[in-house]
């Protein structure tokens, strides 16, 4: 069952392998082997303390980034095998072999072999290869299993929103553990081993554990590790099973709507008003689109709040901004092969582009205008409300064009389930980044003009000149993604059904 999976998962990757995917898997496995020799490294010379730490890092990796990244690895979905005669715990024990093929589990797996370099003699590197083994198997398990845990956590609109919240947590995170360690780090430093015995205790630091047990000769030690690592390990799969069993039991539910449409409502009386009026109620309806966005938002706020001092807080509205655009450049990709009716509509492209700028504008702009009237004067740093207002106008602007304009030329599916934060597999990491690059540039180039402005000391004059760049910014942009879509309609249409 394992092996016909795995080679099912491979065969699916290699035929997908075209075009940029290629250069992204392979920028994303120099990355991920830079990586995990580094930690091969610290772990096979750091002594237990060392490599507990970095297990645990790579561990709280596997468990924030699918939820940053895309709602993790579904090239094999579990619905696929929903007819088979499979118990629970067989197809997660399958999925997890599965899982196992792949750019970040081979990494991890070479940064975990350093509890193996890290030995002599021959039966402690056996006891280390099996430490490895149960260390990664705890690894990718914890992860399924959380992302599970989300998923069927958000079956409800309710769980839905919480899910968001979560998900802001998630992308948070660093900012305690950075609070932690400039706390802690000198400290830290000059005693390691205090940090030594509560990290062993926890079962990242087992195999570590284990693999020092065996060189000291301490074999009870190195049972009871493993054992425990053995059984930790058992009651996730066990729990991964039901999981995946009430996932295939469960219609999906990513929209939903807050109240019955009253019939005899008003209805919109232009083409632009109308997908206006229909791209608001989906913000707020699709439990993809709303977890999306309203996550940018709420990081875009705090983070500046806790950055640099406070510093950077007087600019949060142009980081509202500046996430949206990097997080929601798939409008068409939510909306899958519904796209055809606009494609056969003579006439809709143009109100269909316009209508998708003015509603992404008219759910982001007002936060962002609030944020920059509102917290240079709170914070008492007046003086940067020439920047922030003269910056703003012409960011929002290229942001409203360049969404769009993505969004006809890097189209993907988004994949449908419990998760709202699964983009599915069709675009890997550093594709994800390169795209992500290009929108700051954008940003960055429209803002110019304002920018020179504001450092040639012109102060106020930068902000009808970023108004001006800013409109002219999302009227070019959205014209160039009126006419791709004219052009190449039966292209994305294609490539939103594969």
């Amino acid at each position: 069952m394992v092996g016909v999976l795995i080679r099912m998962k491979l065969r699916v990757l290699s035929h997908s392998l075209t075009g940029p995917r290629v250069s992204s898997l392979v920028m994303g496995a120099l990355v991920g082997l830079v990586a995990g020799v580094f930690s091969l490294r610290f772990i096979a010379t750091g002594g237990p303390a060392v490599a507990a730490a970095l297990i645990l890092v790579w561990t709280v990796g596997w468990l924030v980034g699918p939820i940053l990244m895309g709602g993790g690895d579904e090239t094999l979905r579990p619905e696929n095998f929903a007819l088979l005669p499979l118990s629970p715990t067989k197809l997660a024990f399958g999925l997890l072999g599965a899982s196992l093929a792949g750019v970040a589990p081979v990494a991890t797996a070479i940064a975990f072999l350093g509890l193996v370099f890290g030995t002599t003699g021959v039966l402690p590197a056996v006891i280390a290869v099996i430490a490895v083994v149960l260390a990664l198997a705890f690894t990718v398990l914890l992860s399924r299993v959380v992302i599970s845990m989300i998923g069927a956590a958000l079956g409800s609109r309710r769980g839905k929103d919480l899910g968001v919240l979560l998900a802001a947590m998630a992308g948070l995170s660093y900012l305690p553990l950075r609070y932690a360690g400039q706390a802690l780090l000198p400290t830290l430093s000059q005693n390691i081993s205090d940090l030594a015995s509560p990290l062993l205790w926890l079962p990242t630091g087992w195999g570590p554990a284990a693999v020092d047990a065996a060189l000291s000769g301490n074999w009870l030690i190195v049972a009871g590790s493993l054992l425990g690592l053995t059984i930790v390990d058992g009651v996730l799969l066990w729990l991964w099973g039901r999981l995946l069993t009430r996932r295939l039991t469960t219609p999906p539910t990513n929209i939903a709507p807050s109240r019955r449409a009253k019939a005899g409502g008003r209805s919109a009386k232009t083409p632009v008003g109308a997908v206006i009026s229909k791209e608001l109620h989906m913000w707020w309806r699709d439990a993809r689109r709303r977890a999306i966005l309203l996550t940018s938002i709420l990081i875009g706020l705090i983070i500046p709040a806790f950055t640099g001092s406070g510093a950077l807080l007087p600019f949060a509205g142009l980081w509202v901004v500046g996430l949206s655009v990097l997080q929601l450049s798939n409008l068409y990709g939510y909306d899958g092969t519904s796209v055809w009716h606009t494609i056969v509509t003579p006439g809709a492209a143009r109100a269909d582009i316009r209508g998708r700028q003015w509603a992404w504008a008219l759910i982001v702009g007002p936060v962002a205008i609030l944020a920059a009237v509102i917290l240079p004067g709170v914070t008492g740093r007046d003086w940067a409300y020439p920047w922030v207002l003269g910056v703003l106008p012409a960011m929002l602007g290229a942001a409203a064009g360049f969404i769009v304009l993505l969004s006809v030329y890097w189209p993907f599916p988004v994949p449908q389930g419990e998760n709202p934060f699964a983009l599915g597999n069709n675009r890997p990491g550093f594709s994800r980044a390169a795209v992500r690059f290009a929108a700051i540039l954008t940003l960055a180039a429209v803002a110019a003009p304002s920018l020179i402005l504001l450092f040639v000391g012109a102060g106020w004059f930068a902000v009808p000149v970023g108004v001006l760049t800013g409109a002219l910014a999302a009227w070019q942009l959205g014209r160039l993604a009126e006419q791709r879509l004219l052009d190449r309609g039966p292209e994305l249409l294609a490539q939103l059904g594969s």
